[in-house]
């Protein structure tokens, strides 16, 4: 993916030669204007898709054949890191579960469309998401775009500056105890950057003293999947683990 652009902005910045086993490598967005002027299509010079990299398949040939992968650290400003960037979303072999909706009708608007915003909400007005988690008290709090506070972290023994970088979670809910967050997809996913789980947890366990759950979440066919990731040191990028995974067919 957008392979030619990225090896002129190596090239150009003498990226190659970075010691990668010393520091990651800092690399603006003005720069990379700058060595991509020259390209003609949208997609070989605009920033902000060149640096979505949010699967392994999506991650330029240049950047897996050297291990690395890229983090955003503050509006304009990326790190080219050396290190795993990416968690497998493992498939659930357990049988689907059969989960009887809690709501007492049936609702004929969520079938309208199918984005992964309607699959999620419906999930929750059946209170799918509250019964996985065991909490009842769980309430819709947290939707849409914000930006982090500062913070700091290591991969691969290597720290990284945070700030001010923005975050989107698709749902986020909080509890008497708890605050989860939820990221959704709407289609067949093998792994996801650990970007996309870590920076909102992070974010968020600095707004709450409350236990912050990180959660994916799936609509494959007719079944709802969750799987919960943790981090085992919330300083460590790379500590991140599967605590449990379920898949359901939700019967209203």
């Amino acid at each position: 993916m957008n392979g030619t652009p990225w090896e002129t902005i190596f090239k150009k910045y003498n990226i190659f030669q970075h010691d990668f086993s010393k520091s990651p490598f800092i690399l603006t967005a003005e720069q990379i204007k700058q060595a991509t002027v020259h390209f003609k299509t949208t997609n070989e010079r605009e920033v902000r898709i060149l640096c979505e990299q949010d699967s392994r398949e999506k991650s330029p040939d240049i950047f897996i054949k050297h291990g690395l992968f890229l983090l955003p650290t503050k509006n304009g400003t990326y790190a080219i890191v050396k290190g795993e960037g990416y968690i497998d979303i493992p498939f659930i072999k357990n049988k689907c579960s059969v989960y009887l909706s809690k709501l007492k009708f049936k609702l004929e608007t969520t079938s309208v469309g199918n984005s992964e915003m309607q699959h999620l909400d419906f999930a929750y007005a059946a209170s799918l998401i509250r019964t996985f988690l065991e909490d009842d008290s769980l309430v819709l709090t947290i939707r849409g775009r914000k930006y982090t506070p500062q913070f700091s972290f290591k991969v691969n023994g290597q720290s990284i500056d945070v700030d001010g970088v923005q975050t989107e979670v698709d749902a986020g809910y909080e509890g008497k105890n708890m605050v989860a967050l939820i990221e959704a997809k709407n289609s067949t996913t093998e792994n996801v950057i650990i970007r996309q789980l870590f920076y909102p947890f992070r974010q968020w366990q600095t707004h709450t003293k409350k236990k912050v759950a990180t959660l994916f979440f799936e609509k494959r066919l007719n079944k709802y999947s969750l799987w919960q990731f943790e981090f085992k040191d919330i300083n460590d990028y790379n500590s991140i683990y599967l605590v449990r995974s379920c898949a359901f067919e939700i019967v209203e």
